[in-house]
């Protein structure tokens, strides 16, 4: 049982540093939509809102909620 707790644990905190690394790049692919994409003013409003969340959470070590945010601006973005 304990075997499989610390392997549980270790697969854990092994995905935190791929999250970590995803965020940046997702932000900078939003950053380069935002320049060609057409949207409404309130939909570019909540594209950017949640990219600045998706930042913020990034910025406070929050690396998984920071993917999910991103990717929902992503597909706010049609992608």
């Amino acid at each position: 049982m304990n075997k499989f707790m610390v392997l549980a644990a270790s697969l854990t905190f092994l995905g935190v540093p791929a999250y970590a690394g995803s965020c940046p790049s997702l932000v900078h692919k939003i950053d380069e939509a935002l320049k060609t994409v057409e949207l409404s003013e309130e939909d570019k409003a909540k594209v950017i809102e949640l990219r600045n969340k998706g930042e913020t959470q990034h910025d406070n070590g929050e690396h998984a909620q920071s993917v999910a945010t991103l990717n929902e601006a992503l597909t706010a973005l049609g992608m």
